[in-house]
C-alpha cells in the first residue's frame, strides 16, 4: 500500500518539477481580433469542450495524445497550443516567438 503511495508522490513531484521548469515560459493566450468570434477571450476558451473549440477556432494543425491518466491531449494551432483533460480545455499556451 505504501509503495504505491510513494510512487504516486514521486510522480507528482516529478510532474511539478517539470511544470515549474517550463511554466516560467508560458504566456496567456491572446486570440487575434480577426477571428470574428464575438469577443472570445482567454477565460472563455478554458473549460470549453473539444467540439466547441473546433467550432470557434477551427481544426487544429496537429493533435498529440491522449497520454496518461487522466488523459491529456494537446492540439496545435498556428500560434498556440490547447491542452485538454479528457475533452475539456485545461490550459492554452502561446508558442514562443522566433
Amino acid at each position: 500500500m505504501f509503495n504505491r503511495s510513494r510512487n504516486g508522490v514521486s510522480s507528482i513531484a516529478g510532474t511539478l518539477a517539470l511544470l515549474f521548469a517550463f511554466g516560467a515560459q508560458a504566456k496567456p493566450l491572446e486570440i487575434p481580433a480577426n477571428l470574428d468570434k464575438s469577443d472570445l477571450t482567454f477565460e472563455q476558451v478554458r473549460g470549453l469542450k473539444k467540439d466547441a473549440v473546433t467550432s470557434q477556432l477551427g481544426d487544429p494543425m496537429s493533435i498529440e495524445g491522449p497520454v496518461g491518466e487522466p488523459a491529456i491531449t494537446r492540439w496545435e494551432y498556428a500560434d498556440f497550443y490547447v491542452y485538454f483533460e479528457w475533452d475539456t480545455v485545461l490550459h492554452t499556451v502561446k508558442k514562443p516567438s522566433g
